[in-house]
């Protein structure tokens, strides 16, 4: 008997995991892409091409195809997620069937791109699921009940903020800031106030380690020292950077996300408004790991807010899990 193997995607702007049936998430790596100018042959694919970004010569490219949530450089993508789906079926891709997640807002356009890129890449059936519904089923919300559910998904490219009530999304919005936008905010907050430029790994590695939403008024400040180039003289220098001048830095990409969650929760029903602010807003994705935005977000809607265990696996587990019950999820999917 010849079985069709099962894999869910989430394709997302920093990193691409990958689910398959039977077996759990398989891949977790970054979306990047190494190739070479000359022939466009992909050289790297995931860690190995992460470690090339910034450090590659004139010849050779590293770059994110994805950008804000969608496809923008379609060739490199259809040839990663070939990839992928290689290594995570060890070699034998016989036409799986595949279940993919998108931003909630994605156009016709940008889903039909993601569509014909895992065709491209030996795909049998592809199904779309909305990333907000995904991280809402990983996240072990019961999304079929008539009761109202805020998730804010924020992840790499976009922070998807949706309220969802019996397995549909009710009123959502795609706020284009998230991961990227953070550390490029820290990439030109070092630029202008301290005199030193950074490429974007280490932009990243600073708002891992110190980057901090909302820094309470006795808390202890904490410190990293960061290498980088000097802005004037050009030379190779090291500076001790403090938390408070990142959080500084962070503020105007935080107050966008949380603009979109306030205009999420004025297009909400009054009924389920009221389940919200018994249940909290779940924050999801990635970017929910940095210190303390739980506390950001509850302090200026006023609406408790609270981080998942491991949200960066959460659309990915719930990929996973539509894809493996297909009939129960059917409403949920494209």
């Amino acid at each position: 008997m010849f079985f069709r193997k099962k894999v869910g995607i989430d394709l997302g702007t920093a990193n691409t995991l990958v689910y398959v049936a039977g077996e759990g998430i398989v891949i977790n790596e970054p979306t990047v892409v190494a190739y070479s100018l000359e022939d466009k042959r992909i050289l790297a694919v995931g860690d190995d091409a992460r470690e090339m970004l910034g450090r590659t010569p004139g010849s050779i490219i590293a770059s994110r195809p994805m950008r804000e949530g969608v496809i923008a450089d379609y060739t490199t993508t259809s040839a990663m997620i070939t990839y992928f789906l290689k290594k995570a079926l060890k070699g034998r891709v016989y036409w799986p069937e595949l279940m993919i997640s998108i931003p909630g807002g994605a156009s016709q356009v940008e889903k039909r791109a993601v569509v014909a890129a895992c065709k491209q890449a030996g795909a049998s059936e592809v199904y779309l699921i909305e990333e907000p519904l995904a991280a809402a089923i990983g996240a072990k919300i019961p999304i079929s009940q008539p009761s109202g559910h805020m998730v804010a998904n924020l992840g790499g490219g976009t922070s998807e903020l949706a309220v969802i009530s019996l397995g549909q999304l009710v009123s959502y919005k795609t706020v284009r800031v998230a991961g990227t936008k953070f550390d490029e905010a820290i990439i030109s907050q070092m630029r202008k106030k301290h005199n030193l430029i950074i490429g974007e790994r280490t932009a990243e590695d600073i708002k891992i380690k110190i980057g901090n939403a909302f820094i309470e008024p006795e808390a202890q400040e904490r410190t990293i020292e960061v290498k980088g180039r000097d802005f004037q003289t050009g030379l190779p220098k090291i500076m001790v950077i403090g938390e408070r001048s990142i959080s500084d830095a962070l503020q105007k990409s935080l107050k966008q996300i949380l603009e979109g969650i306030k205009e999420v929760l004025s297009q909400t029903p009054p009924e389920l408004s009221a389940d919200i602010v018994d249940k909290g807003i779940v924050l999801t994705g990635g970017s929910a790991m940095l210190t303390n935005i739980d506390k950001y977000i509850t302090y200026y809607t006023g609406v408790p807010a609270f981080v998942v265990d491991e949200p960066i696996f959460c659309v990915i587990r719930g990929v996973g899990m539509a894809i493996e019950n297909l009939d129960s999820f059917k409403e949920a999917i494209r």
